[in-house]
């Protein structure tokens, strides 16, 4: 090891030796000698891998810096893979829908986007949209090279737990059967959102990858009802259970049973299954979430129909399940007014601002601040009118602001609330709050071969359950082994895995068990490296973030749509950015935590101690540099030039 050592040891002349031979730290140095002083330290560099807070903020997971890097030209893939194809296998080791979370995921990762501290963040979704659609455009389909175990899984429900579950159990050679009530899979991806958000050519084709794979499905076979739980658990060796929460939450206010009052769940699913032609003159629809504004926005869509059919063409009975004639190529069709309604401020709604701004441009009105009191009820018992007031909170109790009651008229009312599961059959299960209990590797308590995903747990994002998914067939394929379910780490995501690297470039590589000095001369592992993923998500603040200048992001187009421009226009709204733009945007990546081959630790450093690896000896991002240690005064200049914080100060004392 080499550093300066203190004034007494410079009368013999500079050494790059911090001890003559046989000397030790204990009777040399004090405590007191050993704290770090403003120009040199007693460490020398050390390479850490950390986890990006982008990683650390996706719920799927994803190597989120990989791909960037790979699009960005850092990462090569291996010899005859376009990087095209080596970003799509990379983003879909985590998650097997890239082209639909690049649409409609609200992108908690580009909120987490350390980026935000220099001008705004790295446009992240709208790479992987750019991934997902090469993938479909170029027909990539998912392989499977592991031997068949024999072992069989059930899964009930095919949602994006589910599928996902069915795409990592085929990965490992298990065998799968879903289950599902519905006539096609996709679960919320289909019933939930509608096709100008996620288009159904391009739903179709993700799912269709994974069934390709070798996964069974029996369709419209609700389990507790069609077929017992019991059943299940006889037949098969596992049971993953991602029915998802598509039971709606009717509002919680006198009046709300009138027939033209309904749930989000199933005003979507109507709509969805091409059942719902037309709303009404007035909508009011109640929430404040991504669900409230897919409602709101199909329903100025679809709009009114002037004249009726010979049929109950009423929206209620059209969303309780009776088909209604198709009005709308017969009629005259008007727009819908709709107004949504929320209790928290605009400002502070849980919707992606973007589709709340789009919402308003499409002429919804949307009211911040109230809270639904009643249902205004006729004669004959159905509803016009939503009345509202302003509240204040008075610990969890809510107080209505006297005077402020006022109604809002409405030929249809929609309660975009939340969402339960229907435990009809499986009531075992029910934690007596509409959902289903599970431990951290979502295994079901007191019950081994039973795990769990999705919204059955909390509804949450898309992206959530697919992350669901990920840890329980781990846990699922640990079982299935006979092994104890180890602890998650962490920091719970996929990472770059530098031995893979290694073997992908044709190195030889040899795992390293502990500490071991000296390790730049061996030319089979990365020198003086550690892999800190699962325990460090890295800020801004351990960054050089004056290396990067100012660029503005590359934003993809959207399609914006006045109020009668959004009358029965069902076309997507998105745009992919174009290959350019996609490499560009990906170049605005700072690389958190890894080495991106800047230059700057080899420019600066003073001793020439930092020098580049040779290409031969160069496999894999990380060992794009190596440190003379004999050179090294530990000086921390190239720690402090490190854009990325991927050198640390480690080695010594």
């Amino acid at each position: 090891m080499a550093v300066t050592t203190n004034k007494a040891a410079k009368t013999e002349g500079m050494t790059w030796r911090r001890y003559k031979d046989g000397e030790s730290e204990a009777n040399i140095r004090s405590a007191q000698d050993r704290i770090f002083q403003s120009s040199w330290t007693h460490k020398c560099p050390e390479y850490m891998l950390s986890t990006p807070p982008c990683q650390g903020s996706c719920p799927a997971g994803e190597d989120i810096r990989g791909y960037l890097n790979i699009v960005r030209g850092i990462e090569k893939p291996p010899a005859g893979v376009t990087w095209q194809e080596y970003a799509f296998r990379r983003v879909t080791e985590a998650n097997p829908f890239p082209g639909v979370m690049g649409r409609v995921c609200p992108a908690p990762c580009e909120s987490g986007c350390n980026r935000n501290m220099v001008e705004d963040h790295v446009g992240i979704n709208s790479v992987e949209h750019f991934i997902g659609d090469w993938g479909i455009e170029n027909n990539m389909a998912y392989t499977s090279t592991a031997a068949e175990t024999g072992k069989k899984i059930a899964i009930i429900g095919a949602g994006p737990a589910g599928l996902a579950a069915a795409y990592q159990l085929r990965l490992r050679g298990h065998g799968v059967t879903i289950f599902d009530e519905h006539e096609e899979l996709g679960g919320m991806m289909r019933y939930g959102i509608p096709g100008f958000r996620t288009p159904r050519e391009m739903l179709d084709a993700e799912i269709n990858r994974i069934i390709a794979l070798g996964v069974e499905t029996r369709l419209k076979t609700r389990v507790g009802s069609d077929i017992s739980f019991d059943e299940l658990d006889k037949n098969y060796d596992a049971i993953f259970m991602a029915m998802g929460a598509q039971a709606g939450r009717p509002l919680p206010v006198p009046g709300a049973e009138a027939p033209n009052c309904v749930t989000a769940v199933a005003f979507l699913r109507a709509f969805n299954e091409g059942r719902l032609q037309h709303v009404g003159n007035r909508v009011v629809v109640i929430g404040g979430g991504d669900t409230s504004i897919d409602v709101a926005t199909v329903a100025r869509r679809l709009g009114n129909v002037t004249k009726s059919g010979t049929h109950d063409d009423r929206p209620e009975a059209v969303i309780a399940g009776h088909m209604a004639s198709d009005v709308a190529s017969i009629s005259a069709r008007e727009g819908a007014e709709v107004v949504l309604v929320s209790r928290a401020t605009v400002d502070k709604m849980a919707a992606n601002k973007h589709e709340v701004e789009h919402a308003q441009q499409e002429g919804i009105e949307i009211i911040g601040g109230v809270t639904p009191v009643s249902v205004v009820v006729d004669a004959n018992g159905r509803a016009t009118a939503l009345r509202v007031a302003d509240f204040v909170m008075e610990g969890k109790e809510t107080k209505i602001v006297e005077g402020t009651e006022r109604d809002l008229p409405a030929d249809l009312i929609v309660s975009a609330i939340g969402q339960g599961v229907d435990f009809t059959g499986l009531e075992q299960f029910n934690n007596n709050n509409g959902l289903i209990k599970a431990d951290k590797n979502y295994r079901f308590p007191n019950n081994e071969k039973v795990f769990v995903g999705g919204d059955v747990i909390r509804p949450h994002l898309l992206t959530t359950a697919i992350g669901h998914a990920s840890i329980a067939v781990d846990g699922i394929d640990a079982f299935l082994a006979g092994k104890e379910l180890d602890k998650r780490p962490k920091v719970d995501v996929h990472h770059f895995d530098e031995i893979r690297k290694w073997l992908e470039s044709g190195h030889e590589y040899s795992e390293v068990k502990g500490q071991i000095w000296g390790t730049s001369e061996r030319k089979d592992i990365l020198h003086n490296f550690e892999d800190r993923s699962q325990r460090h998500v890295i800020p801004h603040n351990e960054l050089f973030l004056g290396h990067f200048p100012n660029e503005a992001r590359h934003i993809r187009e959207v399609t914006v749509l006045d109020k009668e421009g959004a009358l029965g226009n069902f076309e997507e709204r998105l745009h992919a950015l174009s290959e350019k733009d996609v490499v560009a945007e990906a170049k605005r990546c700072m690389s958190c935590g890894q080495c991106f081959e800047c230059d700057n630790c080899v420019v600066y450093c003073p001793q020439t101690a930092v020098f580049k690896v040779k290409k031969k000896d160069n496999p894999t991002v990380g060992r794009y540099v190596d440190t003379d240690y004999g050179k090294c005064i530990g000086c921390h200049i190239c720690a402090d030039v490190c854009p990325t914080g991927y050198i640390v100060m480690g080695m010594g004392d």
